[in-house]
Parts: structure tokens; C-alpha cells; sequence
């Protein structure tokens, strides 16, 4: 795994900035989800039924994109079985239902933040496993980024905490590291939309299995959805959720690691909750207050610091 065993960037340093900006186009998509999602939670669906149909539409959306990116390249696609499976199984499918599970547990704030403390452990990954020990304004800026998601998700204020929603959102982190370091790894010769697109469909289907066993409850309705701006039917949000949030962030995002490796990428990314917040606002009318505008301030301030410490 090329990518894994050496984090640095392996292009040019005027790719950086399309890499930055990839990576802010997949955290800002991402960050959609929880708005849109919410229109149709309020309609009766449940997140597993919201979660299967965002994942299979992705892997629908892309599936003529991912054979096409795949031509000449099945000798490759059999030699890297093993971590399609993994991507797809823990990347995609776990993170997504480990994530659902914790926030049936506890509070959706600090659920959020412990599965948002996947860029830490990429950090720890690469140091412990590769010995790629962080600078200090690396670990200055995970300090910041951590400091603004604790403002961000307004947890100052109290929140619930459940030992067991807390096993979940820790198996998301997981998830979500696996991603990260997936996602840069540059040795597999695959190009994002064949990992991206495989990678849904593996998830998609392991979604399914749980929802056939019982174990993702599954809830839907065809009522018209309502958000700030106006009321659209339940296909739209349901069609963004699966084409935006996912098929095409997660090529973006892929895209992204790959250009910036997997440290900055996963800070980079952490502006998707900032994202999400302001998509509440437009959608949702849930006004940010003043300590979540500053927590964005010091998100960005801490991808800032880790991007520069990453220089080499």
C-alpha cells in the first residue's frame, strides 16, 4: 500500500490546490445529508430505510461510470478483492450503520464527535504503523479543529451519554479511519470512481442483508417533503441523498486523499459538519449561533495548521 507506507503528496504542489478543492467539494456534499435526511425522518421514514436507499442509489448512479473506468483493468480488480471488500464493508456499510446505531443511543452531538475523531487516528495510524510522527502545528491544528467541533456541535451545554451508543460511535470512527486510508492509498492501480462505485455496491448489499435479517428497521412514505424554502416531493431529497451526498462525494473525496494523502484529507473533511450546519440553516431554518460560527472559524483554522505542518 504505497499511499499508506508514505503520506506525503505524490504529485505536484499546484495539484494541491485542486486536491483542496476536491476535498471541500466532498465535505461540503456530505454535508447535505443530515438536512436533507431530516425532511424525510420527519415524514416517517427511519435512517435505516433513508441510509439503504442513499447508498444503492449511489451504486445505481455510478455503476456506468465504474465499468467504463474498469475497462482492461479486471486483472487488477481481482488482485485488490480484499480491500474492495474491507472499503466496502467497513468504509461504507459500517460506518454508516454503527454511526445509526449510536445516535439510537445517545445524543446525535457527541456521537458526532467521536466518529469525527477518525482525522486523529489517521494521524496515530500513520505514526504508530509508519512512523510518521506529526509535526507540532500538526497536532496544533488538531487541537483547534477538535476545540471547534466540540463549539460546532453545541456540546458546551450538556449532553446525553451512553456507554453502549458510545461502543458505536467509536466503531464508526473506525469506519471512517478506514476510509481515510483507503480512500489515499494510490498502490491499488484502481482509479476513485471503480473504488467509489464497487465500494457502494459492496455496502449497498451488506445493508441490505441486515435489512432482510431485521437487524436495520426499515420505514418509508411517499408524502411530500417540507423544507424552508418550499415542499417538493419525496423523491427529490431521496435522489440528492443518493447522487450528491454520496456517489459523487465519495468520488471527490477519494480523489481528494488521493492528491493530499490521508492526514489532510481527513482534516479537510471535518468541514463537513461546518457544511452541514449551514445547510440546516437554508433548509431547515436552524439558525447557527454565535459559538458555532466560531467553531467553523476553528475548524478551518485547524485544517489550515495541519495542511502546513504536512509540508515536507
Amino acid at each position: 500500500m504505497t499511499q499508506l507506507a508514505d503520506d506525503a503528496p505524490i504529485v505536484a504542489s499546484r495539484s494541491v490546490g485542486g486536491g483542496l478543492l476536491l476535498a471541500v467539494a466532498s465535505a461540503t456534499s456530505f454535508g447535505l445529508s443530515g438536512p436533507l435526511a431530516a425532511g424525510l425522518l420527519a415524514n416517517g421514514w427511519s435512517p435505516g430505510a433513508i441510509v439503504l436507499a442513499r447508498i444503492g442509489l449511489a451504486a445505481i448512479g455510478l455503476a456506468p461510470f465504474t465499468l467504463a473506468s474498469l475497462r482492461g483493468r479486471w486483472g487488477q480488480l481481482r488482485g485488490q478483492l480484499t480491500r474492495l471488500l474491507v472499503y466496502g464493508v467497513l468504509a461504507v456499510a459500517g460506518a454508516q450503520f454503527c454511526y445509526f446505531s449510536a445516535v439510537a443511543k445517545m445524543d446525535v452531538g457527541p456521537a458526532l464527535l467521536i466518529e469525527y475523531t477518525a482525522p486523529a487516528a489517521v494521524v496515530g495510524w500513520l505514526w504508530l504503523r509508519h512512523g510518521q510522527r506529526p509535526r507540532l502545528l500538526t497536532v496544533f491544528g488538531a487541537v483547534l479543529a477538535a476545540l471547534g467541533l466540540v463549539l460546532v456541535l453545541n456540546l458546551v451545554s450538556g449532553a446525553h451519554l451512553a456507554w453502549s451508543g458510545v461502543a458505536w460511535a467509536l466503531a464508526a470512527m473506525v469506519g471512517a479511519t478506514a476510509y481515510f486510508l483507503i480512500s489515499a492509498d494510490t498502490g491499488t492501480g484502481l482509479p476513485p470512481l471503480s473504488l467509489a462505485g464497487i465500494g457502494l455496491m459492496i455496502g449497498a448489499a451488506v445493508l441490505a442483508l441486515l435489512a432482510v435479517a431485521g437487524i436495520l428497521p426499515m420505514h418509508a412514505g411517499t408524502a411530500s417533503v417540507a423544507f424552508a424554502p418550499g415542499t417538493v416531493a419525496w423523491w427529490v431529497p431521496l435522489l440528492l441523498l443518493g447522487l450528491v451526498t454520496a456517489a459523487f462525494a465519495y468520488v471527490m473525496g477519494i480523489a481528494a486523499s488521493r492528491l493530499l494523502g490521508s492526514r489532510v484529507a481527513s482534516f479537510v473533511a471535518l468541514l463537513e459538519v461546518v457544511a452541514a450546519v449551514c445547510f440546516a440553516w437554508l433548509l431547515v431554518d436552524q439558525l447557527p449561533g454565535w459559538s458555532q460560527l466560531a467553531g467553523g472559524l476553528l475548524i478551518i483554522a485547524g485544517v489550515v495548521a495541519v495542511k502546513l505542518g504536512d509540508r515536507r
